[in-house]
């Protein structure tokens, strides 16, 4: 197996659940960037909790963030913005309409590359592990686009329903010119039509010139699986949803155990011995 970039999801695969990155998993980073494997982020995170576990870990590479709507480069740990994909204003405010129809009560926020906007009933319900930003602070949405920059992602969530039966209801139903996932948190996601990280990821490979044969990724939840299914070497922790094993060709350790940092720690190993 040859690896040439490794993209791996953050929450409940790189990150343990105490939502930091291990020393291990760090250094196994690292060692596979010095080793010439490019390692890129896939996440739903947006750019400033994107920028703080870079810090953090000392990461430096590329960061696929808001499911793949903003591609953030933290060479120099400054997080820069090289791309987006934002939201037709339209389309998005007609997917709220729609879904205010089809679920009363549902509530939102809106995600630009640099900013969050959120309706003061989604304020109401959050905790700061939810978008890492303190529900007290939150910038309240004003008219709708909410944003004075592109909107990238619109997130919805419900004081009764739990989120996935938001996203069961909403995929069932349809929604015109979006694509809607769920990354386990408690809140659906709404991006514009054709955004995901398999999407973006496959963009990344083409400017670099990697065949995706020499991918790997690693992802625990529904809106990996579109990269996992793009990758190919697909992993995932232990601790991933049902549909995500069922996916994968490996399951390593769980995202509380490293497994992720032992995947890349072979990987690195076996590219070492080649040189």
């Amino acid at each position: 197996m040859t690896v040439r970039l490794f993209a791996t999801d953050l929450d409940g695969t790189l990150l343990r659940s105490d939502r930091t990155i291990s020393p291990r998993t760090a250094r196994a980073m690292a060692d596979a960037a010095a080793a010439g494997i490019d390692v890129v982020w896939a996440t739903a995170r947006a750019r400033h909790s994107v920028h703080e576990f870079a810090t953090q870990s000392g990461f430096r590479g590329i960061a696929l963030c808001a499911n793949g709507a903003v591609v953030i480069d933290l060479a120099d740990g400054t997080p820069v913005v090289t791309r987006t994909v934002g939201i037709d204003i339209d389309t998005g405010g007609a997917a709220i309409a729609r879904l205010r129809s089809l679920i009363p009560g549902i509530v939102f926020a809106a995600v630009g590359p640099t900013t969050f906007a959120a309706e003061a009933g989604y304020a109401a319900l959050s905790v700061f592990s939810d978008h890492h930003r303190d529900p007290d602070t939150m910038d309240l949405a004003g008219e709708f686009p909410w944003l004075d920059e592109t909107m990238v992602k619109i997130v919805g969530r419900h004081p009764t329903v739990p989120s996935v039966e938001l996203y069961r209801t909403v995929i069932a139903a349809g929604l015109d010119g979006v694509e809607v996932t769920h990354s386990g948190a408690p809140y659906i996601e709404i991006a514009a039509r054709g955004v995901s990280k398999a999407t973006a990821l496959a963009q990344l490979c083409e400017e670099r010139g990697i065949a995706r044969r020499d991918t790997a990724g690693a992802g625990d939840a529904r809106n990996d699986l579109e990269m996992l299914a793009w990758v190919g070497t697909p992993i995932c922790p232990a601790n991933a949803i049902p549909e995500v094993r069922a996916l994968v060709g490996l399951v390593v350790d769980s995202n509380d155990e490293d497994g992720v940092a032992s995947f890349l720690e072979g990987v690195t190993r076996s590219r070492t011995e080649q040189s």
